[in-house]
């Protein structure tokens, strides 16, 4: 295929079509009319002989294709728009960028006050907008499709055009109440499987990191609840016979830490890495890049730095 001399205009409409999925909305985005998007669309098929985009329930959904295409043609528009943008100043005291997240459970409880705080100090006039994702890869997909800036949360599976930049490590605790039974023993294996369990699975699974680690050794705990959500567990907890293995940073954040028992897990637990991921094509971007940095200085400087 002979792609020399291909209008530029038609990868940037690519790209705008890949991130809104909408030829409406890619042509707003770029400042094109829906007829010119059209055409657009019309010679790019031609050219790459693919239909690249299909109808679907939530718009335009890319083929296989146009998903191998995006990150080179992204990365390729990327690294022009620096070039052009290489002498871009970014000045957050005065800007009024609108700028957008993506956050699961943890990080939006123990992180989101301080972010908040921090862009009030530094940049008053930023517009925020936060959404959250539950799933690990459901991060690539708001990335992918440009429905935020950045994520963070559990690290999502290993993808080119997905940066990600370590933000810190949670350890995992065991929580009893603190008139319970066994609170007064150790915490061995033997009395940790006779106990209750309460489960926290944020994607609704009720096969755990502990009934993993578990299953290694042939062995396997009694559930009494699972429950997607995290920072419901202490309080139940504290009101409960059950033991839930949590990590240590929901307990500090649930403000329930002073009704509970907390134990070292008598099995071998990983720590949890938390990572902020970005699209390879919003890297150089001026605003983003002062945000990002916004990010890692809170976490690496600020009071919710974790230790693995």
């Amino acid at each position: 295929m002979n792609l020399h001399g291909i209008d530029l205009n038609l990868l940037v409409a690519f790209d705008a079509l890949m991130v809104e999925r909408s030829v409406t909305r890619a042509g707003i985005r770029i400042g094109r009319t829906q007829p010119a998007m059209s055409a657009a669309l019309s010679r790019l098929r031609v050219l790459l002989r693919d239909e690249l985009f299909v109808r679907g329930p939530k718009g335009l959904q890319p083929t296989p294709r146009a998903l191998d295409l995006a990150e080179p043609l992204g990365h390729a528009l990327a690294e022009i728009q620096r070039t052009l943008d290489f002498t871009q100043e970014f000045d957050p005291s005065t800007s009024t960028a609108a700028l957008s997240i993506g956050l699961s459970d943890h990080p939006a409880f123990s992180f989101l006050p301080q972010l908040v705080a921090k862009l009030r100090e530094t940049a008053p006039g930023i517009a925020l907008a936060v959404r959250s994702f539950t799933g690990r890869d459901d991060a690539i997909s708001m990335l992918d499709a440009g429905e935020v800036d950045m994520t963070i949360g559990v690290p999502p599976s290993s993808t080119g055009r997905i940066l990600n930049a370590p933000l810190f490590d949670e350890r995992f605790v065991c929580i009893l109440r603190k008139d319970h039974p066994a609170a007064s023993l150790d915490l061995d294996l033997e009395t940790f499987l006779s106990l209750s369990h309460l489960l926290v699975s944020p994607e609704n699974d009720r096969f755990g990191v502990v009934d993993a680690a578990l299953a290694k050794q042939g062995l396997k705990r009694r559930l009494a609840l699972t429950l997607p959500h995290l920072y419901a567990a202490p309080a139940l907890v504290a009101s409960s016979d059950m033991i839930a293995t949590i990590l240590e940073g929901v307990l500090e954040a649930s403000g329930q830490a002073e009704y509970l028992c907390v134990r070292k897990p008598p099995i071998q637990l990983d720590p949890i890495s938390f990572t902020l991921s970005w699209h390879r094509r919003n890297d150089t971007h001026p605003a983003q890049r002062w945000f990002r940095d916004c990010i890692t200085d809170i976490f690496h400087q600020g009071p919710t730095q974790k230790s693995g």
